[in-house]
C-alpha cells in the first residue's frame, strides 16, 4: 500500500460531511455519528500512522497531510459566491474540525495522532487567520452532553476569567437543579437546552469577536437572570432564560 497516497487523498474527505454537522452534533446523534465517521475514515488514519512510522522526514509528511485538508477547505470557501455564504461555510467547517475531525484523529491514539492534530491547527490557522481552532478528545466533547454543565453561562464566565465554581454559575446551577427541574416541563426544557447549547457555544467560539458577544450575553441575559433569582422571581428567570436560548439559537445554531 502507498501510505502517502492513501493519506493525502483521504485527508480532504474528512470534511466532506460538513453539510450535516449541525444535525449530527446533538446529544442523541453525536455518539453514533462520530463512530460511524471514525470507521469510514479509519483507513486514512491507519495509512498516515504507517507512513509516519516509516518515513524519515516525519514533520514534512504530516505537514503535507494537514495542508491537503486545509487547502481543500479554503477552496470550498473561496468557491462560495456571496460573503455571508462564505462565512457560514467557514463556521460549518470550523465546527466539523472541532467536534469531528480533530477528535477522530486523537481517537486513533497513534504516534502520529497528536502531531497531526497540531499540524492541522497550524495549517488551518494559515488558511483562516481569524479562526480559533483547538483540539479536544471525543470523550471530553461527548461528556458535555451528559454532565450538568451550564454551557452558555460557563462560556460567558470564562470570558470574564471567573472559575467554574464562581457565584454566578453556582447560583444558576442551583436554580436549574432545585427549581427548574421540578417545575412543569422543566426536565424537557433542560434537555432541550443541552441539545442546542453546545453548538451555540461552538459557533460563538469560532467568531473573532466572541469575547464581545459573550459580554453582551452577560449584560442582556445572564445578569438579569441572576438578579431575578436573587429577588425570588423564579418564573421571570425561567421565561428570560428560555428567551435567551431561543434567541441565541436563531443567531448561532445554523
Amino acid at each position: 500500500m502507498n501510505y502517502y497516497l492513501t493519506g493525502i487523498e483521504g485527508m480532504p474527505r474528512l470534511i466532506d460531511g460538513h453539510a450535516t454537522v449541525m444535525e449530527d452534533f446533538q446529544r442523541k446523534k453525536y455518539t453514533d455519528s462520530f463512530h460511524r465517521m471514525y470507521q469510514e475514515h479509519f483507513a486514512t488514519f491507519d495509512a498516515i500512522e504507517n507512513g509516519y512510522n516509516t518515513v524519515i522526514d516525519k514533520e514534512q509528511f504530516l505537514t503535507n497531510m494537514a495542508d491537503a485538508l486545509a487547502t481543500h477547505a479554503s477552496e470550498l470557501v473561496n468557491a462560495c459566491g456571496r460573503k455571508n455564504k462564505k462565512e457560514q461555510l467557514q463556521m460549518d467547517l470550523n465546527l466539523t474540525m472541532a467536534v469531528f475531525v480533530l477528535p477522530m484523529i486523537l481517537e486513533f491514539h497513534g504516534n502520529s495522532s497528536q502531531p497531526l492534530a497540531d499540524k492541522l491547527i497550524e495549517s488551518w490557522k494559515r488558511e483562516f487567520p481569524k479562526s480559533n481552532l483547538s483540539a479536544a478528545e471525543y470523550t471530553t466533547i461527548e461528556a458535555g452532553f451528559h454532565k450538568k454543565w451550564c454551557y452558555i453561562t460557563t462560556a460567558v464566565c470564562r470570558t470574564f476569567g471567573k472559575p467554574d465554581d464562581c457565584y454566578e454559575l453556582s447560583l444558576l446551577r442551583d436554580y436549574r437543579d432545585t427549581y427548574l427541574a421540578d417545575s412543569p416541563d422543566g426536565q424537557e426544557l433542560i434537555q432541550e437546552y443541552y441539545d442546542v447549547a453546545p453548538s451555540i457555544v461552538k459557533h460563538i467560539d469560532q467568531k473573532p469577536d466572541s469575547a464581545e458577544i459573550y459580554r453582551s450575553i452577560w449584560d442582556e441575559w445572564i445578569s438579569p437572570c441572576i438578579r431575578m433569582i436573587e429577588s425570588d422571581q423564579m418564573e421571570d428567570c425561567r421565561a428570560h432564560y428560555i428567551d435567551m436560548v431561543h434567541t441565541l439559537q436563531k443567531q448561532y445554531f445554523h
